[in-house]
């Protein structure tokens, strides 16, 4: 189990760079339990999900940015996601489903379950079906 996990305050803070005295402050601490636990510092499903949104709804960033900017900090060896590559690969996918549908399956997958949905594009991920 991972020593620490991060909320999507600090994850949109790490992400946005603002406030710039928040943003510094945040990465120095970051930095220095990095540097002084071997744990890894790790992001939900969920603090992603939350950040792809808020990136889009308050910082007007298009979606593949939102990703690009999450893919980039995921892969910055400061923070990691908690399920890892499957969460660096949905990142990267660009077809639907989306990001949120595919952080769901993951979340549910990583639990050993089925995930029933009514949408069609999500139903085609590995470990969904369609109610």
């Amino acid at each position: 189990m991972p020593a620490y996990g991060i909320d999507t305050s600090i994850f949109v803070r790490v992400l946005t760079g603002l406030p710039a005295a928040d943003y510094q402050a945040t990465l120095k601490r970051l930095a220095a339990i990095r540097a002084s636990q071997p744990e890894h510092i790790t992001v939900a499903n969920i603090v992603i999900a939350e950040a792809y949104a808020v990136l889009q709804h308050h910082y007007a960033l298009s979606k593949s940015d939102a990703r690009a900017a999450i893919l980039s900090a995921l892969t910055s060896g400061l923070i990691e996601p908690t399920h890892g590559d499957a969460v660096i690969e949905a990142l990267r996918e660009t077809k639907e489903p989306g990001l949120t549908d595919r952080l769901i399956a993951l979340d549910y997958t990583h639990q050993r379950a089925t995930v029933l949905t009514l949408d069609r594009k999500m139903a085609t991920l590995a470990g969904c079906e369609r109610l």
